[in-house]
């Protein structure tokens, strides 16, 4: 499909009918006169009572305890930036009708005009009561660290920031697997990490988990390679820093021999030439959203022994 028709097929697909992807549907009878006295007034009252006397009874009489809210204020939504609230409301739907179609776990999206941290915590705090859990979303470095953290301290529902956690869930177990098959071992092999954000900070902590060793990593951001000393590397990243003496390394150098490569960045960062630099059945996760760091096509016409993922519903091993 050319990306033309992709663009318009999905603007179609997003205005068709009633626009956007998601809807409420009440889960009781609410067509006769006894209905609607029982879901809402007189009857309602009643378990408004037993919550009053009893608030967790809020999970026995009301939909909280399958009800997420996908949360976001737009500021890193997928590869495209800080594009704002409004802009982001569409991936947030989208996540909802992913929980839904795997889970069957209902979603309110919030897409919250707030960049302060702090009054953003402050917001979805005030929230709780609603849900039953928190996916915070699309929300941008550092500000996502702060965020997740004092939420999870003020809150007693579970909280997690997707672009963290999701993302490093999904590819550690996609890894596991693509080592297996090129019949390599996480302890041996070396990373290259384009993207230094939320997402690509807790993939490599749980790679290391899972025994990846920390020496073996190099990580670039927009900037070029973390390396100590850097004057302009942010304190959070400063654990991902490699010696110095690779300072002039760029991503093609760093690529030369490396048995995975991590895509977490933008897209069309790697050329062919330098997936044709890397080690024999090398591991290539192009995650960057919508556009990989390199096209599916051109990774797999370049080396016949790779495995080749991206964030992509429309290509295999997404």
């Amino acid at each position: 499909m050319s990306k033309e028709s992709r663009k318009q097929q999905a603007l179609e697909y997003h205005a068709k009918g009633r626009p956007g992807k998601i809807e409420v549907i009440p889960t009781k009878e609410a067509k006769t006169q006894r209905d609607l006295s029982l879901a809402y007034s007189p009857g309602v009252a009643e378990p408004c009572l037993e919550i009053a006397a009893n608030p967790e009874d809020v999970y026995k009489y009301t939909a909280k305890g399958n009800l997420v809210g996908v949360i976001s204020n737009g500021t890193a939504v997928l590869g495209l930036g800080n594009i704002g609230p409004e802009a982001g409301k569409p991936v947030m739907e989208g996540k909802g009708v992913l929980f839904k179609i795997f889970a069957d776990i209902d979603v309110f999206d919030i897409e919250i005009n707030e960049h302060d941290p702090e009054k953003f915590v402050q917001i979805v705090q005030a929230l709780e009561p609603t849900f039953g859990g928190i996916n915070l979303e699309d929300i941008k470095s550092p500000e996502c660290f702060y965020i997740e953290q004092e939420l999870k301290k003020r809150c007693k529902i579970p909280i997690m920031h997707d672009d963290q956690h999701g993302t490093a869930i999904i590819s550690a177990a996609g890894l596991l697997n693509a080592l297996e098959i090129q019949k390599k071992k996480i302890d041996k092999v070396r990373f290259v990490v384009n993207g230094a954000g939320a997402a690509a900070m807790a993939c490599i902590q749980l790679y290391e988990s899972l025994g990846a060793k920390h020496s073996n990593f190099m990580v670039f951001d927009r900037k070029g390679i973390l390396y100590q000393g850097r004057p302009d590397v942010e304190e959070l990243k400063k654990k991902f820093c490699v010696d110095a003496k690779y300072k002039d390394y760029d991503l093609a150098r760093a690529m030369k021999d490396a048995d995975v490569f991590i895509g977490l960045s933008i897209g069309d960062t790697v050329t062919a030439d330098m997936v044709k630099s890397m080690a024999k059945h090398p591991i290539v996760f192009a995650m960057a959203n919508p556009t990989p760091e390199i096209s599916y096509e051109l990774a797999v016409e370049t080396r016949k022994d790779i495995i080749m993922a991206t964030g992509r519903s429309d290509y295999p091993n997404q």
